[in-house]
């Protein structure tokens, strides 16, 4: 759904690769296994970090083993999984079907409803299982599409209302204490994976006219001030990140955070300059 919470590989050891790709693939097998064939189109790398997140704060008990799967017949792949991945497994359906939903109602592009038919049913069985937690996903959702209808213009709006929902996918509800500062990592997270998607959707929002949240901030002000505002955003996230009781893993969450939701942003920024005739951006 995201696109930004993911690894950067180029500064990972073999090791860290293999465990990441394998509770990668384990999140695409719980999707399946859980919600069919058609909710793999859903599996993406950003989920894989709230997988190593609360596996690594509650250490669980995981299986693992090796297959082949429609998607890689040839070669074998590992994979592993506890509860923390079938939960993973389950808010991904929930955010990839009331995201085309609401891409559908927006947009009204066709292939957005087939997609969001797909998921019905997944998604009505997460709902009976979590009717709380989903109904305060769909009031953000809905909250923030009420932003954007009345074209608001300041990002702290927008940007706490997607915090709220990426706190309420992250607090998983094991206790008080861990739970809420668990869930906070994922309100700062959120806050800035809003703010970085309108800083890389700028230019082309301006250009066709569409709603973002920045137009009006973002007037007059370089690419280094927003660099500095989204590295605000992500050190407030990587400072709670911090003062988790995390050990498993550890390393690969923090190449996520303080390297792999660069990535993105930098590829989009390189393609800036390359089109301007200017020197790209430093990784």
């Amino acid at each position: 759904m995201f696109g930004y919470v993911i690894a950067n590989r180029d500064i990972m050891t073999e090791e860290q690769v293999a465990r990441y790709r394998a509770c990668y693939c384990g999140l695409c097998r719980a999707l399946k296994d859980r919600h069919g064939t058609a909710a793999r189109m859903t599996l993406n790398y950003d989920m894989t970090f709230l997988v190593l997140l609360l596996s690594s704060m509650y250490e669980p008990e995981e299986d693992s083993g090796s297959e082949r799967c429609f998607m890689h017949p040839l070669t074998m792949h590992d994979w592993c999984s506890s509860r923390f991945t079938d939960y993973a497994a389950d808010m991904t359906v929930a955010l990839a079907y009331l995201n085309f939903l609401d891409d559908w109602r927006d947009e009204r592009r066709l292939v957005r409803r087939m997609e969001a038919g797909a998921l019905r049913g997944a998604y009505e069985r997460v709902k009976q299982q979590y009717p709380e937690k989903c109904g305060r996903i769909e009031d953000s959702l809905r909250e923030l599409s009420e932003l954007e209808a009345r074209g608001e213009t300041d990002p702290d709006a927008g940007a706490r209302c997607f915090g709220r929902l990426l706190g309420e996918v992250f607090d998983y509800g094991l206790d008080e204490l861990w739970g809420q500062r668990v869930r906070r990592l994922g309100e700062e997270l959120g806050e800035f994976i809003y703010v970085m998607d309108a800083v890389v959707d700028l230019p082309e929002d301006s250009a066709h006219g569409r709603y973002n949240p920045l137009s009006e901030y973002a007037s007059g002000k370089s690419e280094e001030e927003l660099r500095a505002m989204l590295t605000m955003l992500i050190g407030e996230a990587a400072a709670l990140f911090e003062r988790l009781p995390l050990v498993r893993d550890v390393d690969i969450m923090r190449n996520i955070l303080y390297s792999g939701v660069w990535l993105r942003y930098n590829m989009e920024m390189e393609k800036r300059h390359e089109k301007e005739g200017g020197a790209a951006v430093e990784p």
